[in-house]
């Protein structure tokens, strides 16, 4: 049976599946060593507490699922320096099989609704220059550039831009 996103689920996880989660996160940084601002060195690295410590209240995680086969993953995040009306989009990732089906629409629409929930009034999230199909896909959610560029903290070579979403709640 092909991926299509009228065969997945996209759950939010807790603690007690921090192995979905790390399966999911671990095979993201694999595939797309250059699309987050962690590296799999580290995730690697990571106990099952600190696993089961990102998925708790303040980092809400979904992940997409067909048969129970995690296909993609996203995370919505508060950083203490952003205002309390907005908050980022994070970890976006999706596998290569389920690109293009709808799951990557599938995941962000579940990650948005969340925010309107928290009150965020504007979304943003950062997408490298090099990853083109994303920076498309963002575009035609209706994501725009702000006009920020950063680079990755563990390599100044990948640059970024930061977009942004304004929700109308």
């Amino acid at each position: 049976m092909p991926t299509g996103a009228a065969h997945v689920s996209v759950v939010r996880v807790g603690p007690d599946q921090w192995r979905v989660y790390r399966d999911v996160r671990i095979a993201s940084l694999i595939d797309s060593p250059r699309a987050f601002w962690s590296t799999y060195a580290e995730a690697s690295d990571r106990t099952q507490e600190q696993w089961r410590g990102r998925l708790g209240p303040d980092f809400p995680t979904w992940v997409a699922l067909e048969d129970g086969r995690p296909l993609g993953t996203v995370a919505l995040w508060h950083a203490p320096h952003q205002a309390r009306a907005e908050g980022l989009l994070v970890g976006m990732w999706v596998a290569s099989v389920a690109r293009g089906t709808g799951v990557a629409d599938a995941l962000v629409q579940g990650a948005l609704e969340q925010a309107r929930v928290l009150g965020w009034r504007r979304v943003l999230l950062d997408v490298a220059h090099e990853n083109h199909r994303a920076a498309t896909f963002y575009r035609r959610l209706g994501f725009s550039p702000t006009g920020e560029v950063g680079e990755m903290p563990w390599d100044p070579s990948v640059t970024e831009e930061t977009l942004a979403l304004d929700l109308h709640t």
